[in-house]
């Protein structure tokens, strides 16, 4: 697994230090990684969320895909 540097502000750190102290993850690298699955969910979520606007919203394309390309 590669390794990732990151510079971080004083309060995110200290976030951080936090969560494993808490329990909530064995190690720093482990919050970082829940962090950014939790992020990358809530972008899925929301771009489900958007289409099903656009659906509602008659933003949609219909016919023949090869025409519509």
């Amino acid at each position: 697994m590669p390794t990732l540097s990151i510079r971080l502000p004083a309060n995110l750190e200290t976030f951080v230090e936090t969560m494993v102290k808490n329990g909530i993850a064995p190690n720093k690298a482990e919050v970082v990684r829940q962090a950014l699955i939790s992020y990358a969910e809530k972008q899925a979520i929301a771009s489900v969320l958007q289409a099903e606007q656009e659906i509602r919203d008659g933003d949609v394309l219909s016919g023949d895909i090869k025409k519509l390309f």
